[in-house]
């Protein structure tokens, strides 16, 4: 098995349920920033989960976590290509 073919066919997989929840966004550096932060205060909850000093959280499946957090980092990425392209810009 290639578990890195099925981790990344996760990622895609959240993210055409992103884009299904949320349409297409097109954000500020800024505002992207803030949103994968929040993704990685989740990921930072869930790997917490279960010790003596973690709290309640929605963040409990941490596999989950990282795949949300990869697929807003691969919509950052689509974003800048997709600006790159438009700007007539190599790579």
């Amino acid at each position: 098995m290639n578990l890195t073919k099925v981790v990344i066919d996760d990622v895609a997989k959240e993210r055409v349920r992103q884009n299904q929840k949320w349409g297409v966004q097109r954000r500020s550096d800024g505002d992207w920033l803030k949103i994968l932060i929040e993704e990685v205060g989740e990921v930072a909850q869930a790997m917490q989960n279960g010790r003596e000093w973690s709290k309640e959280s929605d963040a409990s499946d941490l596999y989950n976590e990282l795949i949300q957090t990869a697929a807003v980092a691969v919509e950052i990425a689509e974003q800048i290509k997709e600006e790159r392209i438009v700007n007539n810009e190599m790579s």
